[in-house]
């Protein structure tokens, strides 16, 4: 009941087609309940041998045929209304979804495989449509059948019509029972099969490593495991789902015996003159009787789907109950980054783990800052925080003295230029990935800055030069990638650049050059670069050795290897032969 009160607000902007729908379902409803009275008067008509009224029966055809038509004309009215409501509520659903996406924290989309969040966005959101579209079809038609079904009945005869009403809400109580107990499978079925998504994802962006380390056989025993799990718990709710249906049909077996039964002995005995019955009005109630059962049938028939869907909206809407990221409301502009300043800082991805503890630093504008250091120390959390993927715990970062998290998220951002080890490339042409930071960016521009990084060259020898379209499985080396990542943040010329690992990728005597470009772009900027390979920081302004979330050393590297510390044991390490 949570799960669909909330569905209400996305029906709200198509409740035109939706009054619309139910309209419709009342004439396509109406007009295919009033054809069993007229076959029922047609078959009175037939008073005995050689005793019938043709014209009249075929007056009667005629009506039938006018009725069929019309119901068709609703039917088809109907599926329509009802497809542009359920469209238009998974449309605005997705939607949601994608926004929510882009404004969720960081550490959500760390913490959460990226094949399950894919498999919210897309295999459950169709669930949703699929089994939305069915349900919402059988559930209106279904209520306007058995309301009107209901009126003809007791307009037919009272006393059967009770029996009816009587008898078949058992139906219902066994389709509840059953439904109760079912949807937890379902909602299992919908986590495997998220989980079983995420690896399979994991798999197909790994098989390199996979292959060549012989995995092979061990991933697919996983992903046989994953399976066998999804089969058990899909058997089970699928056998679940499918007992609601013959379990009705039984109930509606029993009122339709009761019915015929206690019909014939109406018109055999006629107990009750008001009550007279003909075996043209017992015909048309026999079938109202089963016409008046159906809904539930159909309702029953589509449960798997229904259930499929209530736990595929559980999902997303446990992704869209996330709290999202928190902004100033106010937009305070900064025309220049003059000193930025770690302000005695904490922080720790988890609380029983803590990371980086009391750090104290300031950058003056122009400063060509280097961060080393071991795996795990903290070199790239320091960035995180001061890009504010994530905030800061104790303390505070300050650019101009005023803390970023007085500013938004967007004013921060925007004096930053970053390229990472990981190179992302969309599916696109090779322009419109370089000038995505600045779309405003012309061609001459574009081509000028692939040039000053190198990329000038490759870019050339593809198919369509800088109209080639590229993705990441277009077949480009990860060192032409990254070339064009950082042609991209040339182009955006930013105040401050930030680098990660950013020439991992490329070989020696490019990196060179590229270094050359760097540091003409770098001319009167800050910028800080995080290294492995301390052979490509020599020329920093400043390095910043840091160990366990604290800086141990601070100076040029000359001073740093003079010293004989921590940094001159991981640089000679790299050269100890």
């Amino acid at each position: 009941m949570k799960t669909i009160r909330k569905i209400f607000p996305y029906l709200k902007p198509s409740l035109p087609f939706f009054v619309l729908g139910m309209i419709f379902a009342l004439g396509q409803v109406g007009f295919t309940l009033y054809i069993p009275i007229i076959i029922g008067d047609a078959i009175d008509l037939m008073i005995g041998e050689g005793n019938v009224a043709f014209s009249s029966i075929y007056s009667k055809l005629w009506l039938i045929l006018i009725c069929l038509i019309a119901a068709a004309i609703f039917t088809y009215l109907y599926e329509l209304s009802l497809s542009i409501v359920t469209q238009r509520f998974v449309q605005k659903l997705r939607n949601d979804l994608f926004r929510k996406w882009n404004h969720l924290h960081i550490s959500y989309l760390d913490t959460h495989r990226h094949g399950d969040l894919l498999a919210r966005s897309i295999s459950d959101v169709e669930s949703v449509a699929d089994g939305l579209l069915e349900g919402f079809k059988q559930l209106y038609r279904g209520m306007m059948t058995i309301l009107i079904t209901i009126f003809f009945m007791f307009f037919v005869n009272w006393l059967l019509a009770l029996v009816v009403i009587v008898i078949t809400p058992l139906s219902l109580f066994i389709a509840s029972f059953i439904a109760r107990r079912s949807h937890r499978y379902f909602q299992e079925q919908s986590n495997i099969r998220g989980e079983l998504g995420g690896y399979v994802l994991e798999m197909i962006e790994n098989q390199k490593v996979i292959k060549s380390m012989n995995y092979e056989n061990e991933s697919i025993e996983h992903f046989n495991q994953l399976a066998d799990q999804l089969h058990h718990v899909g058997v089970k709710a699928v056998f679940m789902g499918s007992t609601v249906n013959p379990s009705t049909r039984f109930v509606n077996g029993l009122v339709y015996a009761s019915v015929g039964v206690l019909g014939a002995i109406l018109i055999l005995t006629n107990p009750i003159p008001s009550l007279l019955l003909t075996v043209g009005k017992l015909s048309s109630f026999l079938f109202y009787s089963n016409q008046y059962a159906k809904p539930f049938n159909e309702i029953s028939g589509v449960i798997s789907e229904i259930q499929t869907a209530f736990s595929s909206l559980s999902r997303i809407w446990e992704v869209l109950q996330q709290e999202e990221e928190q902004d100033v409301t106010h937009e305070e502009k900064l025309n220049t980054i003059d000193s930025i300043a770690w302000d005695h800082v904490s922080f720790s991805y988890q609380k029983d783990r803590p990371l980086i503890e009391d750090f104290h630093f300031q950058v003056k504008k122009g400063s060509r800052i280097a961060i080393v250091g071991p795996t795990g120390c903290g070199k790239t959390t320091l960035i995180n925080l001061l890009m504010r993927f994530y905030d800061v715990q104790k303390g505070a970062i300050r650019l101009n003295q005023i803390p970023i998290t007085s500013l938004s998220r967007k004013e921060v951002r925007r004096h930053y230029g970053m390229v990472l080890q990981d190179t992302w490339i969309f599916e696109g042409t090779i322009f419109d990935n370089i000038r995505y930071g600045k779309k405003d960016a012309t061609k001459e521009e574009v081509i000028a800055v692939c040039k000053r990084a190198h990329a000038h060259g490759f870019i050339k020898r593809l198919p369509q030069g800088y109209d080639t379209f590229v993705s990441r499985h277009s077949g480009l080396s990860q060192g032409e990638k990254q070339l064009l990542t950082i042609a991209r943040v040339m182009l955006m010329n930013p105040e401050i650049i930030i680098l990660d690992e950013a020439t991992s990728s490329i070989d020696t005597r490019t990196e060179k050059k590229i270094d050359e470009a760097f540091h003409e772009i770098m001319e009167g900027k800050t910028s800080f670069i995080i290294a492995h390979r301390l052979s490509t920081i020599r020329n920093a302004d400043c390095i910043l050795v840091m160990k366990d979330g604290n800086i141990i050393e601070i100076g040029k590297h000359q001073e740093l290897l003079e010293k004989k510390g921590f940094y001159a044991e991981l640089y000679y390490s790299q050269f100890a032969e």
